[in-house]
């Protein structure tokens, strides 16, 4: 795959107008490294307009020195919280991707073994966060949907349509599949929709459907309500982490969480940290409150990294840090990879173990355990609490992925994942589904080639679902983090991916569809949303029985958020973005791979996960942007 032009030099920060951000090369460190954005949509040459924007397409894993071997042993059994005392092996763990390897063996399928994981692509210094490059979109090859061929006569297709239609069926429907209209390039059409042409796209105007709570406006035109503009610093620092309640809009900045006017933009409240933020839940209580993992210091020229040690509760709706805890290896603090929050609990998670905390009083609920042969790399949270723990050395690992009762870490079921699988990611708790690279064989740095669905309640395995990386556009490939996937969504006992790009109806456009798998066959249900022609759709979450999408812009329109009918697969536009080309510049800053997207009720919310010295060509840069709809 060929790489993107080489982004310019560096350059002062510039005044007025919006652009993207070129952020640093990574910096080696304990945090998270900065992304690589993709340049702006261009204008359009004459005579025809370019292809939507580039997607940005996280990095890949960097091996770092394994863990001291061990041999693979029965789980045992959580008991009551130990002391903190020494626990475990230091934080450092071998990166997950490397060479595209045949045969993988999967969990239900007797007779067949997983290959072990080989250090692969540099790029990834091991730590959380590190979302990479852009990738170029790939073209089909002729006589592929979406790119040119010879005619075929009606008797072939026919022929080729009902092969194709038996491998579907006993393959259990994991291939994507459509029509080539006798070998011409495939016409993307929006279901009751125009692909954004004319402000038609998504054909909905009103109501909500299956139990959605989202509103469809009168007017979805949106306006900007605010930006936050990117922090003055001298060096790249993370600020993952934001967050949306009825009262706030929550933004990590540069040491800091800053609580804004969900309306206004204007500070409600600002908590300051001694350090920045290296990882934060996705996750909030039902009283909004949610949990954060930071280093203890600022990062200097002397110490780049103090370590990311520190975990604490946020209160977002009072604005108001409510305790903070370590993790400890004998005398030495652990470094915390990942953190999440499911019903009243807040779990961390390292190669040293996993810990877990009472998200009101800070109370240790569990610690690592210094004998244990196995440990909790993360959690996922949410509905249910989910541990992915791992025992025996590296290159003969077996992954457990166990659902936990919240307050006392008790295992209520586990699912074991073929041995050979070094590196998984939780999709969801409830459905359980989870998303692993099998043998290294996604080949796009996506971190996933496989999902499989589990009952939470026995841990057995419901479905296997094959997601080729070069089919499909999801991504879970932050390998320390667990939970931290995007382009996906679960619900109505389905699991929502996007399609890779294809070639659209007009010259040189891109275009893309969601497709729908039954989590309880494997199989595809046959439901499709199209993108439209020039847009590149991903969900975002669930609403009810409806699927939220943000809708990535061509070069001449704004960006699209719609609902997506659970049973019809109608979608319903809620809200599109300005068209102008500094809105646009500033949105597609905002990839949807890196950027954290909320939206409720008719407020979009965009924001960077790094905060960096200007490189851009293309205006002002900004943290966060607020849209609006109109009605």
């Amino acid at each position: 795959m060929t790489q993107p032009p080489s982004p310019p030099p560096n350059q002062p920060p510039q005044q007025g107008g919006f652009g993207p951000p070129e952020d640093q090369p990574p910096q080696p460190s304990q945090q998270p490294q900065p992304p690589q954005q993709p340049q702006p949509p261009q204008q359009p040459p004459s005579p025809a307009p370019p292809s939507g924007p580039p997607q940005p397409a996280p990095g890949y894993g960097y091996p770092q020195a394994p863990r001291p071997p061990q041999q693979p042993q029965p789980q045992p059994p959580r008991t009551a919280p130990q002391p903190p005392a020494g626990y475990g092996y230091p934080a450092q763990q071998p990166g997950p991707y490397g060479a595209q390897q045949p045969g993988y063996g999967y969990p239900g399928q007797p007779g067949q073994q997983g290959y072990p994981s080989q250090p692969g692509y540099p790029g990834h210094p091991g730590h959380p966060g590190h979302p990479g490059q852009p990738t170029v979109p790939m073209q089909p090859q002729a006589g592929q949907p979406g790119g040119g061929g010879r005619k075929v006569n009606t008797q072939l297709l026919i022929i080729v349509a009902a092969v194709v239609a038996i491998a579907l069926i006993i393959g259990g429907g994991v291939l994507y599949a459509k029509s080539s209209g006798g070998g011409k390039k495939d016409t993307a059409s929006s279901s009751g929709g125009t692909g954004g042409q004319n402000g038609k796209d998504g054909g909905g105007t009103g109501g909500t459907s299956s139990g959605g709570k989202e509103k469809v406006p009168s007017d979805p035109a949106a306006k900007v309500l605010f930006q936050v503009p990117m922090p003055a610093v001298s060096d790249t620092v993370s600020t993952p982490g934001s967050w949306l309640t009825g009262k706030v809009y929550a933004k990590t900045g540069v040491a800091e969480i800053v609580g804004y006017d969900p309306d206004k933009g204007t500070k409600l409240w600002t908590v300051k940290l001694p350090g920045p933020v290296c990882q934060a839940s996705r996750q909030t209580t039902s009283d909004d409150r949610t949990a954060i993992v930071y280093e203890p210091a600022m990062p200097t020229k002397a110490k780049p990294s103090h370590g990311c040690s520190q975990v604490a509760a946020i209160d977002l709706d009072a604005g108001r840090k409510l305790w903070t805890q370590t993790v400890k290896s004998g005398d030495q603090l652990i470094g915390l990879d990942n953190v999440t929050v499911s019903a009243s609990t807040v779990a961390v998670g390292s190669t040293s173990g996993g810990a877990a905390f009472d998200v009101s009083s800070g109370k240790p609920l569990w610690t690592p355990k210094p004998d244990d042969t196995c440990y909790d790399a993360g959690y996922g949270g949410g509905a249910k609490l989910v541990a992915l723990r791992k025992c025996g050395q590296y290159g003969q690992r077996q992954l457990h992925v166990q659902t936990l009762d919240a307050k006392s870490g008790k295992v209520i079921s586990d699912y074991k994942m073929s041995p050979g699988i070094e590196y998984a990611a939780i999709v969801s708790t409830d459905p359980l589904v989870v998303a692993a690279d099998v043998g290294d064989s996604a080949g796009d740095g996506s971190g996933i080639s496989d999902f499989f669905s589990v009952d939470g309640k026995t841990g057995k395995l419901r479905a296997h679902i094959s997601a080729p990386g070069d089919q499909y556009a999801a991504r879970c490939d932050d390998i320390t983090r667990i939970e931290f996937c995007t382009g996906i969504a679960v619900g109505n006992d389905k699991l929502y991916v996007p399609t890779e790009e294809h070639d659209g109806s007009g010259q040189s456009s891109q275009t893309n569809e969601i497709v729908a798998f039954d989590l309880g066959t494997g199989r595809q249900t046959g439901q499709r949303a199209d993108a439209g022609d020039g847009y590149q759709i991903y969900p975002l979450r669930m609403d009810g029985g409806n699927v939220i999408a943000y809708k990535r812009p061509p070069y001449d329109k704004g960006g699209q958020i719609v609902s997506i009918d659970g049973a019809g697969f109608k979608e319903t536009k809620l809200l599109e973005n300005p068209a102008t080309e500094a809105v646009r510049n500033a949105e597609t800053a905002m990839s949807p791979d890196s950027a954290e997207i909320r939206y409720a009720q008719g407020h979009l919310y965009m924001s960077a996960v790094f905060a960096h010295k200007s490189t851009s060509a293309f205006g002002k840069e900004y943290l966060a942007l607020a849209f609006g709809a109109g009605g």
